[in-house]
């Protein structure tokens, strides 16, 4: 079983790619590798915020 999303982990790992994509020393291969798992990231943290959002917009209804 998958444990629940850690928003602060996903923010901190999407930090570390772009330090990552940054450095010149980083492979066009791994770029590429890493640009595909922060674009899977940003889109696990919109979906979050989004459920967060409604679960307040219903706590305030």
């Amino acid at each position: 079983m998958k444990g629940e999303f850690d928003y602060a982990k996903a923010v901190e790992e999407l930090e570390a790619i772009a330090s990552k994509v940054e450095d010149p020393q980083t492979g066009i291969d791994d770029i590429d590798r890493y640009i595909k798992r922060s674009e899977e990231l940003i889109s696990a943290c919109r979906a979050y915020l989004r459920g967060a959002r409604e679960k307040l917009d219903s706590m305030n209804n």
